[in-house]
């Protein structure tokens, strides 16, 4: 937590201003004269927004630093879950520094939040939940990471894994993972009483990744509300991908999202160009809470990706066809308010009495920071520098 004084940031749709932080949060804003003895950053009329929120991405994975590696993998999700489980076992992946360069990259970008899905499961037990709770002690300064424990390679097809997500979550996990009930553990009923049930007893959230398309994913996603609902966990269940929401059949997923509205459960997108999306201003306009993320950076599934999720913003921009000033700012709200509110984050924002976490971008408005992705920002934490030009300073 440190102080400083910010002059001249422009709040979107207001006048220039002044910032005051003590202490990590902002205390006062307005025509305030700098302050003596604390650290003045000049803000030179830049953006001023509320930091950055990956709200799905995979630290313990990334290929970041390491040589290039040749990705030949097949088209199935299957493929991709069986190739990263035998790679895993020749490359140096280590979680903690994986993790730690990951995260210091997005801070670079001013992501100052990130949900990240660690893999839990037979081969490699804990250890990524081990190695992502270590970086994140290390960088609380710069940024703020909470942990899904991930079954990655299925749930009750491999025997053994429900105990250790039970004991990922002892460890710190905040949330309990899930992955395709029909199309990969091939048991949806037993699945998601597993799933819920770890979320039940722990009290905690649940974010599950739902890849399966059309019917099949409608049918899980009615199956998830249904629990969600049951359990009175409003606010509290994310559902990640989602593409069956993308499927052509209106009158399949039109009452799906009022479903979606009426139970509280959020849904996370990449804007994936590769397949169905969720429509994000639909969703929106229903009150359903979509944030974003930007899924694996780097890793066995796909070279793409670094960390920025302003650049991010711009993919959900494109995929969804946001061409409307306004609607660049939905697509910047999946990145900051939306993720903020999805996570749970407590003194989220620029207004005074929050957090100092926020990023000042040389743009003239929304629009034009998510559709250029200026490299000029500052990225402040609780009140301190951690970043400039795209290059972190801790």
């Amino acid at each position: 937590m440190a102080d400083l004084f910010v002059s001249n940031v422009r709040p979107p749709g207001g006048p220039e201003t002044n910032l005051l932080v003590r202490d990590g949060r902002i205390v006062a804003s307005g025509n305030l004269p700098a302050e003596p003895g604390i650290p003045h950053l000049l803000g030179e009329g830049r953006i001023l927004l509320p930091g950055l929120v990956d709200s799905h991405t995979h630290l313990d994975k990334s290929l970041l630093g390491l040589p290039w590696y040749r990705n030949e993998v097949g088209p199935r999700l299957i493929d991709k879950i069986e190739n990263e489980r035998s790679v895993r076992r020749t490359l140096p992946i280590d979680p903690r520094q994986q993790s730690e360069r990951h995260a210091r990259l997005a801070a670079s970008h001013g992501v100052t939040h990130i949900r990240s899905h660690v893999d839990v499961d037979t081969e490699v037990g804990v250890a990524g939940i081990e190695g992502v709770l270590a970086t994140r002690s290390e960088l609380a300064g710069i940024i703020g990471i909470d942990l899904v424990a991930f079954p990655q390679s299925g749930l009750l097809i491999r025997p053994g894994t429900l105990a250790l997500l039970e004991e990922a979550l002892r460890l710190g996990a905040e949330t309990v993972g899930g992955l395709d009930p029909c199309a990969i553990d091939r048991d949806p009923k037993g699945h998601l009483d597993a799933v819920f049930g770890l979320a039940e007893r722990f009290g905690r959230g649940v974010d599950i990744h739902l890849h399966e398309p059309g019917e099949m994913g409608a049918f899980s996603m009615e199956l998830i509300i249904e629990r969600t609902r049951a359990l009175g966990m409003r606010g509290r269940v994310v559902i990640s991908h989602a593409f069956c929401l993308g499927m052509p059949d209106q009158a399949v997923v039109d009452p799906l999202i009022a479903a979606l509205a009426d139970a509280g459960v959020a849904i996370c997108t990449t804007g994936s160009p590769s397949r169905p999306v969720p429509a994000v201003k639909r969703l929106m306009d229903a009150g359903v809470t979509v944030c974003a993320g930007n899924d694996g950076i780097r890793d066995t599934w796909s070279p793409y990706g670094n960390a920025d999720m302003l650049e991010r913003a711009m993919l959900i921009g494109l995929r969804n066809n946001l061409r409307c000033d306004d609607e660049l700012q939905l697509a910047l709200a999946t990145c900051t308010t939306e993720g903020a509110r999805t996570l749970g984050l407590q003194g989220y924002g620029t207004d005074t009495g929050c957090f100092a976490d926020f990023i000042l971008v040389a743009a003239e408005t929304i629009a034009e920071a998510v559709a250029q992705r200026p490299n000029d920002r500052l990225v402040v934490r609780r009140g301190r520098l951690i970043a400039k030009g795209g290059s972190g300073l801790s």
